[in-house]
């Protein structure tokens, strides 16, 4: 899970994930926002398959072309 936090540069905010910064606006209200969105977002996001549960051979056969 990513951490969101933000933090006051001069007259900017920077919003910083995980402590990596990753975009400076200039409103602590837009910033909070981002973060809202970025969080929901995030929690939509479908669980991703594991690679264990992938079958190994393709599930449609390929037809063998007809010469004419």
């Amino acid at each position: 899970m990513t951490s969101y936090s933000m933090i006051k540069v001069g007259n900017d905010y920077v919003v910083q994930a995980n402590d990596k910064c990753i975009l400076k606006v200039g409103s602590r209200r837009r910033a909070a926002q981002l973060i809202s969105e970025a969080t929901h977002l995030l929690n939509a996001l479908a669980p991703v398959a594991s690679p264990d549960l992938v079958p190994e051979e393709p599930s449609l056969q390929r037809e063998t072309p007809e010469l004419p």
